[in-house]
């Protein structure tokens, strides 16, 4: 599907009144339950006018095709798990575990909330370039942030600093994400969600070298193998 240009996403969809601006929200939500409820090739444009209480005709005035109020669905989706975080922060006492369990912890939780559309943006972007681009810049924003934090941890010693940064966060983001897929889109198995997030957490900090041992996550069991990481902790120092 060919990639609409900036200039025609904004003239037939930039309503120029409150109500106008309220009929393309309740378009583009109407078309992520349609979407969610059918699937993309599945769905019909009267479908979605339907929905949204306005005429077949209508729908072209504030968009051009199917394709490109789906994609603004995509997006919309995407802004949302890479959001910042809507509640407060990390308390003063909280571990760099703690900090990375709680990214972790909210990135499944929004996937989860929106798993069906979800899975279909993840069908869609195999040949949807434009949705597919969407998706990735998910990818490397969350990619750009473990890198930072990971360069970080390393500078403060907490980091194995054998491992390159850059290709342990798309490693890890990649981990993060496909898992989301696999569980929360592909119902590979109904895991306890606090559970799975405590678990990809620690593959995580295991991964480069992040002490876990004295962490009070609500979640956490005794770790295995505490005499290798205490080993690779002398090996560092």
């Amino acid at each position: 599907m060919p990639r609409t240009s900036q200039v025609n996403d904004v003239q037939p969809g930039a309503p120029r009144s409150r109500k106008g601006a309220a009929t393309r929200a309740r378009l583009v939500e109407s078309a992520k339950e349609e979407f969610e409820e059918t699937g993309f090739l599945e769905t019909r444009i009267s479908d979605i006018a339907k929905r949204a209480g306005v005429s077949h005709g209508s729908f072209y005035h504030y968009f051009d095709s199917k394709e490109q109020i789906f994609r603004e669905v995509a997006e919309a989706q995407e802004t949302l798990l890479t959001a910042s975080d809507d509640g407060d922060g990390p308390g003063p006492d909280a571990t760099e575990f703690d900090r990375i369990l709680r990214a972790n912890r909210r990135y499944l939780d929004r996937y989860r909330a929106n798993g069906k559309i979800m899975g279909v943006i993840e069908e869609v972007s195999r040949y949807d370039t434009v949705v597919n681009e969407a998706r990735m810049q998910r990818q490397k924003h969350f990619a750009e942030r473990a890198e930072a934090s990971v360069r970080r941890l390393q500078a403060q010693g907490l980091a194995d600093l054998d491992i390159d940064p850059e290709i342990a966060a798309v490693a890890l983001g990649a981990m993060i994400a496909r898992f989301a897929e696999l569980w929360l889109v592909e119902d590979w198995a109904d895991y306890p969600f606090d559970h799975a997030t405590d678990q990809v957490t620690r593959l995580w900090a295991n991964a480069i070298g992040l002490p876990i041992d004295t962490v009070a996550a609500p979640f956490a069991v005794p770790a295995p193998n505490k005499s290798r990481r205490e080993m690779s902790s002398r090996k560092r120092s």
